[in-house]
């Protein structure tokens, strides 16, 4: 039996679903981007907000807690259940870059339009922890009081990578110690199909680096006659890809069940193009035996992502002394950087193109790629919970992207329940223009966590 007024308050949170959209369309007015110095005081600014908020929900100790160097976390609890669990909601507060996007509306003035609301941050990921604080409203305003132990943790550093968040783990083990972690800065890969989230690609950076002059010299002196270290750079990288693009080095092995398993999720070639912004005329690569899913999450990807080279602004007729790219490499989980690298190294220094000098160094971002398997009581519940609300259980996915904080948890509370889910869906253009949250996802998501609390607290 659940908890006797479980249906007043999921009735509650969803009558209170336009004043939940409301107050984080409040929040996403204010630019909390980490990554600009100048909006450093944005983010404090929505940190103490939320901080305030979370105390007026009826939580205590409310805090937003900051260490020399690092932007804030908001951290509350409410602890007054001996005997049950302790629920450790994360989510973070910090937004990505707007600037020289072509946004269809201000980024930072929430619009909705066709039951999607448009704004940085809507689902990336202020939509996905407001679901959290608009379902304990509700328990708090019917019942009292949750179910279960509570703790919040918002940070202020996910979209630069949570380079702080292990030294607050350090810091403050106590803010960080429960039972079970719901994670919720994660995908769904339909709008009907609720996402479990459980491995994520790494990420590595490297410098391609062609040398094989003193100094630039004029190109018609002596083109024809000595190495272009622009063009060899080029056809060094694409030794690196098939024609389709793909990485030729390093393919993951892949069990053969995992494909066939609960990981054949909807991504059929609509679903990518539109949610990949395809233009006319241009399809989805072809997948050669490999479903979409295991492309796009456990096999590696290389994309060049600074060169330089020259520009159409600066043009200069010679020969130059040196030319390097910036290459991003996303890793299949269980793949180290330093076999990547080895075999990206192996590639292109053998036989280079005019005998130019080939470098390969590891260099700017990387991260962890990560791997779970959801077993236990904390799963069941979770799955009981979405099916009274989705009418499905939690489909188990991947995301091809690299999410530092979700490595670090899973190395860190790898033993515990890990529930890492969230509002976004294939639509929701995280980091790019536009970004939108589905409104039916977020109401789905508010009463999902009203049963979910309920679900923990008599299963653990």
């Amino acid at each position: 039996m659940g908890h006797p007024d479980l249906t007043a308050i999921a009735a509650l949170a969803e009558r209170n679903l336009d004043a939940a959209v409301a107050q984080l369309c409040e929040y996403l007015a204010i630019p909390a981007i980490s990554c600009e110095p100048t909006h450093y005081d944005d983010v404090r600014r929505l940190a103490e907000r939320i901080r305030t908020d979370l105390e007026s929900l009826g939580l205590d100790n409310s805090r937003v807690l900051e260490l020399d160097g690092a932007l804030p976390i908001v951290a509350a609890e409410w602890l007054h259940k001996p005997g049950s669990p302790t629920i450790l909601i994360y989510g973070h507060l910090d937004l990505q870059p707007v600037k020289g996007e072509p946004w269809v509306t201000e980024p930072h003035v929430a619009v909705e339009k066709d039951g999607r609301l448009y704004a940085r941050g809507s689902a990336d990921d202020m939509g996905g922890w407001m679901t959290h604080v608009a379902a304990l409203r509700a328990w708090f305003e019917v019942a009292g009081a949750p179910p279960c132990n509570i703790k919040v943790i918002i940070e202020g550093e996910e979209e630069i990578g949570s380079p702080n968040l292990e030294d607050y783990m350090d810091t403050y083990p106590e803010v960080f110690s429960s039972d079970v972690m719901v994670l919720t800065d994660c995908e769904n890969p339909s709008i009907e199909v609720p996402g479990l989230t459980v491995s994520l690609r790494g990420l590595m950076e490297c410098e391609l680096i062609c040398e094989a002059l003193e100094a630039d010299v004029h190109s018609g002196l002596w083109g024809n006659m000595v190495p272009d270290v622009s063009t060899a750079l080029c056809k060094l990288i694409a030794r690196l890809v098939d024609d389709d693009g793909r990485p030729t080095f390093c393919a993951a092995e892949v069990p053969e069940d995992w494909a066939k398993g609960s990981w054949d999720v909807p991504l059929t070639d609509p679903v990518i193009a539109e949610g990949a912004h395809l233009i006319g005329g241009v399809k989805p690569l072809p997948t050669h035996g490999r479903s979409p899913a295991e492309w796009m999450w456990r096999q590696p990807a290389l994309t060049v992502v600074a060169t330089t080279l020259p520009t159409a602004s600066i043009k200069k007729n010679c020969l130059r002394q040196q030319a390097s790219a910036t290459l991003s490499v996303r890793l299949a989980p269980g793949q180290t950087i330093e076999e990547v690298l080895a075999a990206m190294r192996e590639i292109v220094t053998r036989d280079p193109p005019g005998g130019v000098q080939v470098s390969l160094v590891a260099a700017g971002w990387s991260s962890e790629g990560w791997l779970y398997t959801p077993r236990g009581p904390a799963f069941e519940a979770a799955d009981r919970a979405y099916e009274k609300v989705w009418g499905h259980k939690l489909l188990q996915v991947g995301v091809g992207g690299s999410i530092p904080f979700v490595a670090l948890f899973g190395r860190r509370y790898g033993d515990l329940p890990l529930i890492l889910n969230g509002v976004m869906d294939p639509k929701t253009t995280a980091h790019g223009p536009n970004e939108s949250m589905d409104l039916s996802i977020f109401r789905k998501a508010v009463l999902t966590n009203v049963y979910l609390y309920d679900e923990l607290a008599r299963a653990l």
